[in-house]
């Protein structure tokens, strides 16, 4: 009698659609990368302060990475049919808007950096009831949610007026966007989105994970003249539909995050009290909060964790930094300072502190905890001493700073103080950032030898929803191997005196944009 062959070895995949690049990665059921492919895409700045990106190149790229990815994949003798499922992952409060008869965008995605509602905003602000509003979305009036940029498109972009009066607008963030795009279109018009990016729209009310009709009464928006998409599980096998082109053809999708989710589910953030820190283009620190939305009162911002079904809901505290990877790209491409930003560090090494340099990174203004609009990057402490390595260390530290800032928020908003923070994403590849953050916090900073964890968040969604792990317990070996742990090296009372000194700097920055 011949032995029973071995069940076919499953694999996941994710499309990890971000700020600045689309990638797809084949994940295998370890969490180890099979595959990958990665495409840029143009960044389109029409005036200062705005930043779009062209909803049709976020489509192509996204289609062209999962063929890249599925040939080489191929190449190394697997089959396409052992792709259990895709996942999607994505840029959050990127807004896109389509007529939804015939499925074209009608104006650019205006991305989650731009800031040209800032005026809108301050309007708002002054509109009866606008402190009340975040004690139910879970965010603060701001340029960062979707709310405030759909609303400039109905006033300023004529085509998306006229689809609105027409009754044929629709909206949705990159994820409704993509699933809708991605099913084909019209055609099939599959339109949803998950509650960890429907939850950055602030048309989202947190309790009950489904549109709230005072919230979008108070913006003032028409759901009879605009569709909002449906809200659905972050991991389901039906309501994603399946891809309508590509090499991948029928395959379904069946889990999706916003990038910030996916990487603490990456990084197995299941439980109450861990936390991650993305170091990305900007910086977003999530930190578990439980089954219950933690409203903040020190700057942060409540937000859905994930949706696994029914009793696997789990909600963040979450603090996010405008610059933090785009602060080392500016050096290079902006400031000649280096030809890669990968060399940044080293230039930072090069020096064996700031030199009293400090460099206030508010190109956009400050996220949380300060939330400061019009404040703009300011660096303070140039003397004849300073050298290029100075200004340079003093920009990866900005971002340390502010992690602090937000870790000391958490604390106070929890109640519990962290013991360990995960870590991922461009930025924490400089061991000189990780050693600094750790010094800066106190507390240990774990980096995994696997760093792509908001693609991994993406697959483990997709893959749990069509049994490629039973549960979230079957990902606890998953992706521990080689992780290397920064403890702090330099006293509490020299972390505090190097933080008033940053604090001060944020003071100074203020009122720039006025």
């Amino acid at each position: 009698m011949s032995p029973a062959a071995a069940p076919p070895i499953s694999f996941v995949g994710a499309i990890d659609q971000g700020t600045t690049s689309s990638r797809f990665i084949i994940f295998n059921t370890k969490g180890e990368v099979v595959s990958v492919h990665q495409l840029e895409f143009e960044q389109i700045y029409p005036h200062s302060g705005w930043h779009e990106h062209n909803p049709e190149e976020l489509v192509f790229s996204v289609e062209a990475c999962i063929d890249g990815a599925v040939k080489k994949f191929e190449e190394q003798g697997h089959s396409k049919e052992q792709i259990k499922s895709v996942g999607i992952t994505n840029q959050r409060e990127t807004t896109v808007v389509w007529d939804k008869t015939t499925g074209k965008a009608l104006y650019n995605a205006i991305v989650w950096t731009d800031t040209r509602a800032q005026d809108l905003v301050r309007r708002l602000k002054n509109r009866l009831g606008s402190s009340e509003l975040t004690s139910r979305c879970g965010l603060p009036l701001s340029t960062y949610p979707s709310a405030s940029k759909l609303l400039w498109m109905l006033e300023n972009v004529p085509a998306v007026k006229d689809a609105y009066e027409r009754g044929v607008l629709a909206f949705g963030t990159v994820d409704t966007w993509l699933v809708y795009k991605l099913n084909g279109g019209p055609a099939r018009d599959v339109y949803v989105s998950d509650p960890t990016n429907a939850s950055r729209t602030m048309f989202m009310n947190l309790e009950t994970r489904d549109y709230d009709s005072d919230l979008l009464d108070w913006f003032r928006i028409d759901t009879s003249k605009v569709k909002l998409p449906k809200i659905v599980p972050s991991s389901d096998p039906e309501v994603y539909g399946t891809l309508a082109s590509t090499v991948l053809k029928g395959f379904k999708i069946t889990g999706c995050l916003g990038d910030q989710s996916a990487a603490l589910v990456g990084q197995k953030g299941f439980k109450p009290g861990r936390a991650k820190n993305t170091y990305g283009t900007g910086c977003f620190l999530l930190y578990n909060v439980g089954d219950k939305p933690v409203y903040s009162k020190h700057g942060l911002l409540s937000t859905v964790a994930f949706d696994f079904g029914p009793g696997e809901v789990m909600y963040a505290l979450e603090g996010s930094i405008a610059v933090g990877g785009s602060s080392v790209k500016f050096l290079v491409d902006n400031l000649g300072f280096s030809e890669s930003s990968a060399k940044v560090s080293a230039l930072a090494e090069t020096v064996e502190d700031n030199g009293g340099v400090t460099f206030v990174t508010a190109f956009s203004g400050l996220f949380a905890p300060y939330w400061i609009d019009d404040a703009r990057g300011t660096i303070f402490g140039l003397t004849a001493y300073t050298q290029r390595g100075h200004i340079a260390r003093a920009t990866l530290e900005a971002t340390c700073f502010q992690t602090k800032a937000i870790l000391e928020s958490m604390a106070k908003d929890s109640g519990k103080a962290l013991k360990e923070l995960a870590v991922d994403g461009g930025m924490c590849n400089s061991d000189l950032v990780m050693q600094t953050q750790a010094d800066l916090i106190g507390i240990p900073v774990e980096r995994p030898a696997m760093r792509e964890t908001t693609a991994l968040g993406a697959a483990i969604a997709a893959g749990l929803a069509v049994g490629v792990w039973e549960n979230v317990e079957d990902l606890n070996g998953i992706n521990v191997e080689g992780t290397t742990i920064f403890k702090p090296q330099i006293s509490e009372a020299d972390a505090s005196k190097q933080f008033e000194r940053w604090e001060k700097a944020v003071q100074m920055s203020k009122g720039w944009a006025n």
